[in-house]
């Protein structure tokens, strides 16, 4: 058959129907690229190297040796570390607390004075009592006592907030002059009294709803029976 031509492969057919010799070539070229990148790195330093940092020196603790039976274990002296700038080493030594005195008025304390004196006796003194009662009222009266050696006058004031004033007498006694205002009686003596003498001051109240006054005094002291 002469008429027939054999086709001879061309070289490209040949490296496409051979998928190996693509690879090996891809990995050749990789590798290249790859040792190429590695001598540029090595050949300058990209990144600047962080300084090292500062060494600390640990204070040094004095040996100890052990101790010996019988004998207290003092606590070793610590040395002196260093001192951070702007902080001050503490002491932990507390002060002392101040020993108060015995005369600050403490309980265990001495005592601070003398105790004050009574206030004297009022020259005039008086008793406060009910002499009669009845539906509506009473009848009281206050007993003065001179207890000086001289001649005194007197004052005696009874409040009662509710009631009226009827009448008002100095029994056996010159009288003297009387008032009633706000609920407050005031009397005051028309003569001085005697030393060592007494006389009733007597009144008459109606509606005050007790015989019982809120205060009664004689010359501003108060009496008593109440």
């Amino acid at each position: 058959m002469s008429g027939t031509r054999r086709v001879r492969p061309s070289s490209g057919a040949a490296i496409a129907s051979s998928p190996w010799i693509i690879v090996s070539i891809g990995v050749i070229v990789m590798v290249v690229l790859l040792i190429v990148a590695l001598g540029s790195v090595r050949g300058r330093r990209t990144f600047a190297e962080a300084p090292p940092a500062p060494t600390m020196s640990l204070p040094q603790l004095p040996a100890t040796s052990p101790a010996t039976p019988g004998q207290a274990t003092r606590p070793p002296t610590s040395a002196a570390g260093p001192v951070v700038p702007g902080l001050s080493p503490r002491s932990t030594v507390l002060p002392a607390r101040p020993t108060p005195s015995p005369s600050a008025g403490t309980g265990t304390g001495g005592p601070s004075g003398p105790p004050a004196p009574p206030p004297p006796a009022p020259p005039v003194t008086g008793r406060y009592g009910v002499v009669s009662s009845f539906d509506g009222g009473f009848i009281g009266e206050v007993r003065l006592v001179n207890t000086t050696d001289t001649a005194q006058g007197w004052t005696v004031r009874l409040t009662f907030p509710r009631g009226r004033l009827v009448a008002a007498w100095v029994s056996g006694a010159e009288q003297g002059s009387g008032d009633f205002t706000d609920g407050v009686f005031t009397y005051r003596s028309g003569v001085a009294l005697a030393p060592g003498a007494s006389v009733a001051l007597q009144f008459h109240f109606e509606q005050t709803g007790t015989t019982r006054p809120t205060s009664c005094a004689v010359d501003g002291a108060a009496c008593s029976g109440l």
